[in-house]
């Protein structure tokens, strides 16, 4: 993974002195409240419902055993002894006291972590596959081109200040697993003609009050173009972009508006008079970034597992974790493991210190001391030989981390909602607990399938309700929380947005709404292999609506 150079360290530590001195004038009461927002944010620090929230970013999703431990002592020493893993594969801190994020920030910086850019209208934490650099299907490696964006969009005078906050995303497979088609700018590595790398580059996706798809502006953007194109699209947006209303001030507006043709003629127009200048990248440069995500020297090892097989014959709990949990790696003998966040009647995206800690450990003896967050709020152990998965299973089993639901109903995306979040209208977090307790017997999870749920508490749609096969969204009805109900979403290469199928339901009865959906499914479905998103393209909402409200 990725090292900081003398630059990267001491741009980190001038940023936190420069944070401390501003921290230390607030508390001071030299600045206001409204003088300090924009300094805090400009430094991953939110003001929730209950205290301030520190949002720590983590670039394309990727974590070292010794980060992972030291997320772990500040959940110990500076909050309640937790962390919450976000769908932007971040970590946020609910409870830390504004007078310790300072040190706590001087703390990441000495493991080359940082919070800048997690909020602000500005370029967000650059996403990527969960599985980068050990999926079988993969072009090439997504993350050396997200740090390059990284280093390109860190404090980039001229994007620091956008019309609203700007996300990117890279998959390096045609199998989507990024959700690239729900963010500002997504790009797909590529494999010409010629073998040489470049990108499909879609732009203006997103969700929020108005969630749109991206559409792809140009099908393969040569590698040495990538920060030339990528700034095009960016110059552009922020002339166009509107900054009079907070409400369309997204690029998704933009291209809306303008139209996807109208916005490529003018992106085309910039890219024209920037190519091939400073921001051209250099082969060279590109191999340096490159190299720092060689993979690890896997061993020649054969295809199966004959070890791993007789352990699964003999343990059904490892047999139903295997078969949920493991994920096909490009190297013979070797797996990715989903260690899921999400227990039976739990809080999804939560993990405990010791939690922590039994990652970093299990990762450090198993797994080349490298950790991958999802977008789906768990977390990834990319490299593992098949032969040691018995082991690493009860390892996790000992840390209360061997749930069996990877891609199951019961793996739940879910926001904080309005348990912690200011500007929430329901809470997420009960009903997510209570979905998990409903459909938590294995029987039961098998029975159904893959199926994707994913709850938001307001509109902003930090649950990617937009895009869950069932999505629960929570909203404010007289004082009351009450949940629509949309059916059909998907993030993936055949992206959709969900339907919303009829009114919504209180709080004591979305769940119930929810069984019956999944019950209409089952009972209408072609065949057990036809999932939910299939039956549900297939059928279209007409029976689950009735199911829910009568003819």
């Amino acid at each position: 993974m990725y090292r900081y150079d003398e630059f990267d360290a001491a741009f980190v530590r001038e940023r936190v002195a420069q944070f401390s001195d501003q921290v230390e004038r607030r508390l001071k009461g030299e600045l206001t409240e409204d003088e300090f927002k924009p300094l805090r944010l400009m430094n991953g620090v939110y003001l929730q419902l209950h205290a301030y929230m520190l949002r720590i970013a983590v670039p394309y999703g990727t974590l070292s055993s010794t980060q992972m431990r030291r997320l772990a002592r500040i959940a110990r020493t500076y909050d309640k002894g937790y962390g919450h893993f976000t769908t932007r594969q971040n970590i946020q801190f609910n409870w830390p006291a504004l007078k310790d994020v300072p040190a706590i920030l001087g703390e990441l910086a000495e493991v080359e972590m940082h919070a800048i850019q997690t909020s602000g209208n500005c370029i967000r934490n650059v996403t990527a596959d969960h599985f980068a650099g050990a999926a079988f299907d993969e072009a090439d490696d997504p993350r050396p081109y997200a740090e390059i964006l990284r280093q390109w969009s860190s404090l980039h005078p001229e994007f620091s200040f956008l019309p609203r906050k700007f996300k990117i995303a890279v998959t390096g497979a045609a199998h989507d697993r990024a959700a690239i088609r729900l963010h500002d700018i997504g790009l797909e590595v590529k494999r010409g003609d010629d073998g040489g790398i470049g990108f499909a580059v879609y732009v203006g996706g997103g969700q929020g009050r108005t969630p749109m798809l991206a559409r792809e502006i140009n099908p393969f953007v040569p590698e040495a173009d990538l920060l030339a194109y990528v700034d095009a699209i960016l110059r552009v947006y922020n002339l166009f972009g509107r900054r009079d209303n907070k409400y369309k001030a997204r690029i998704k507006i933009l291209v809306h508006e303008t139209g996807i043709d109208e916005l490529r003629r003018l992106v085309e127009e910039e890219f024209a008079q920037i190519r091939g200048g400073v921001l051209g990248l250099p082969a060279e440069e590109a191999e340096r970034i490159r190299a720092y995500f060689a993979p690890p020297r896997f061993e020649d090892r054969p295809a199966v597992s004959a070890r791993l097989d007789a352990a699964r014959a003999a343990n059904p709990a490892l047999d139903r974790f295997a078969r949920q949990n493991l994920h096909r790696h490009k190297a013979p003998g070797y797996t990715s493991l989903t260690i899921s966040l999400k227990p039976i009647g739990g809080i999804p995206g939560d993990a405990s210190a010791d939690q922590m800690d039994a990652v970093a450990a299990i990762a450090e003896k198993w797994a080349f001391s490298e950790i991958r967050v999802s977008h789906e709020q768990n977390l990834i152990l990319p490299h593992l030989l098949l032969d040691e998965v018995p082991e690493i299973y009860e390892a996790l089993a000992a840390a209360g981390l061997a749930t069996a639901n990877a891609g199951a109903i019961t793996d739940i995306i879910a926001c904080p909602g309005l348990d912690y979040c200011a500007l929430a209208n329901a809470r997420s977090i009960p009903i997510a607990s209570q979905l998990s307790e409903r459909f938590g017997a294995p029987e039961r999870q098998d029975e159904i399938g893959p199926l994707s749920i994913k709850i938001s508490g307001c509109i902003n749609a930090c649950g990617h309700h937009h895009v869950g096969h069932i999505g629960i969204l929570g909203v404010d009805r007289k004082g009351e929380e009450f949940y629509q109900i949309s059916l059909g979403g998907n993030p993936d290469e055949s992206a959709s947005i969900g339907e919303i199928v009829g009114p919504g339901f209180y709080a004591d009865g979305v769940v119930d709404a929810v069984e019956t959906v999944v019950d209409t499914y089952i009972r209408l479905r072609a065949s057990p292999e036809e999932t939910f998103l299939a039956a549900y393209r297939r059928l279209g909402e007409a029976p689950f609506k009735e199911a829910l409200y009568g003819a």
